[in-house]
């Protein structure tokens, strides 16, 4: 198992475009294996577009990978969604790491585009099925409930041959997706414990339809503080997750020093989790970069000390 820390983002909690950079440079430079930029296309707080930032992201960098964490497919066109992809993929020379999923009913997006959330699970199987097909087929014809695709091709293909298709969520459904569609599952709110049963479902799932995940490909993401969870930032997180999901973050974020941080992915790893989506926890530009700079400085080297990358084979 090749654990791996990644860095997520949600609200543009920067005070320019420059100060972002300055963020990208520093994880680019500093280690960190992928960024994720999540979803959001309605909010009133300023949130990047996901397919853009990675598009800008394979310009800017040229180690780290990076991913939409994750897109609500319900809400995209599949066939512009497949050819943004490849399209991605192809300019960061195969760094995109795509991530689906059906989207919080509690969205905004629904009401405000008067979308019925009761078909978002069909949709989403629909428009997987088309993304994976126009990645590897030269010509797809589909006809579904939601989607009728007639001779439909992108060119170019993603320069990755198999592209990984990322799935998230922890329902019954969301298992059987990522069983029947997935190359990996990316977890949302669920604790060590949930996401350990839910990887074994997963497992089972693929297994009884003659399919296997790769034990490297399960993911989980938290946010993080160096410090303590009553301060004024990680407590606004807390609250405004807990507004926007009605869920209690309290329980996800993992605060304290680099040995509190590493407890909690190691709880991760013991449940069969190895790739992490950390989202740092500060307010404006110098505490988040310091946020982020301590995870470089002081975690990723327990990481690395604690589970070391497999030796490639000469």
């Amino acid at each position: 198992m090749t654990v791996a820390v990644g860095v997520g983002l949600m609200e543009f909690p920067f005070s320019s475009a420059a100060a972002y950079w300055r963020w990208i440079d520093m994880c680019e430079a500093g280690g960190i294996d992928s960024m994720w930029q999540t979803d959001r296309l309605v909010s009133r707080e300023p949130i990047l577009e996901c397919m853009t930032t990675l598009a800008a992201l394979a310009g800017r960098t040229r180690r780290m990978k990076f991913g939409m964490n994750v897109v609500s497919l319900a809400l995209r066109d599949p066939v512009l969604v497949a050819k943004q992809c490849a399209t991605i993929d192809v300019l960061s020379e195969g760094r995109l790491l795509p991530a689906f999923g059906i989207g919080s009913p509690m969205a905004p997006e629904w009401k405000a585009l008067n979308l019925d959330t009761k078909t978002r699970g069909a949709k989403t199987d629909e428009g997987l099925e088309i993304i994976s097909r126009l990645w590897r087929e030269e010509k797809v014809d589909f006809q579904g409930v939601h989607y009728k695709l007639s001779g439909a091709s992108i060119a170019p293909k993603p320069a990755q041959p198999d592209l990984p298709m990322w799935i998230g969520g922890g329902s019954e459904a969301a298992i059987k997706r990522t069983a029947k569609y997935g190359t990996g599952w990316q977890a949302g709110p669920e604790t060590p414990e949930e996401a350990g049963a839910i990887v074994k479902a997963i497992k089972t799932a693929a297994a009884e339809i003659g399919r296997r995940i790769d034990d490297d490909h399960y993911g989980a993401g938290f946010p993080f503080y160096f410090g303590s969870a009553a301060d004024p930032a990680p407590a606004r997180m807390i609250e405004a997750y807990k507004r926007r999901t009605g869920r209690d973050a309290a329980r996800l974020i993992a605060s304290g020093d680099a040995d509190d941080i590493v407890a909690r992915i190691a709880d991760y790893v013991d449940a069969g989790v190895s790739k992490f989506v950390m989202r740092p926890a500060g307010t404006g530009d110098e505490a988040y970069l310091t946020q982020t700079r301590r995870l470089i400085e002081e975690v990723l080297p327990r990481v690395a000390q604690r589970w070391p990358k497999p030796r490639k084979p000469a």
